[in-house]
């Protein structure tokens, strides 16, 4: 009777883990939200979104590192603390996502209009290199060919 209580708190605690930010995919967003951008407005809005991407992926890797701290122990030492773990942080998920959705739309919005601006390769990458709260580094923007440089590339 015991290994059926514990394995059903394992199964319910494993349900109730929250997501690392990491695993979460990008929603959708359509191009055309930011069809009336001009550069300078598509910057802004990239550096919004960066940061509070940024902000955002260290409190769900903290919520998902806790979460995995509790089911160890409660594993180990005493699985009814399993029910007690945070669980999905569904809002905190979809923000997250949203946010992806809109860096992919900002990006494609940028090239579109031929802005000189420099996009993370990776988005959460860039955040899970970053301390909390504070964006890494940008990667270095073109050199503007009006500046008298030679185009990036050439």
């Amino acid at each position: 009777m015991m290994h059926v209580c514990g394995a059903a708190a394992a199964i319910v605690a494993l349900s109730a883990c929250a997501s690392s930010p990491k695993k979460i995919a990008a929603t959708y967003v359509s191009p055309m939200k930011y069809q009336s951008y001009d550069c300078q407005q598509i910057g802004l809005e990239q550096a919004n979104v960066e940061q509070r991407t940024n902000v955002l992926y260290h409190s769900l890797k903290k919520r998902n590192t806790n979460d995995k701290v509790m089911m160890g122990v409660g594993l180990l030492v005493a699985w009814p603390a399993l029910l007690f773990m945070k669980g999905n942080n569904g809002a905190q998920n979809i923000e997250y996502a949203q946010l992806k959705g809109d860096y992919e739309a900002l990006r494609n919005a940028s090239v579109a209009r031929k802005c000189e601006l420099s996009f993370y390769p990776d988005l959460a990458a860039s955040a899970a290199a970053g301390k909390k709260g504070v964006l890494p580094a940008k990667p270095s923007a073109p050199v503007s060919p009006a500046a008298g440089a030679a185009p990036v590339g050439q």
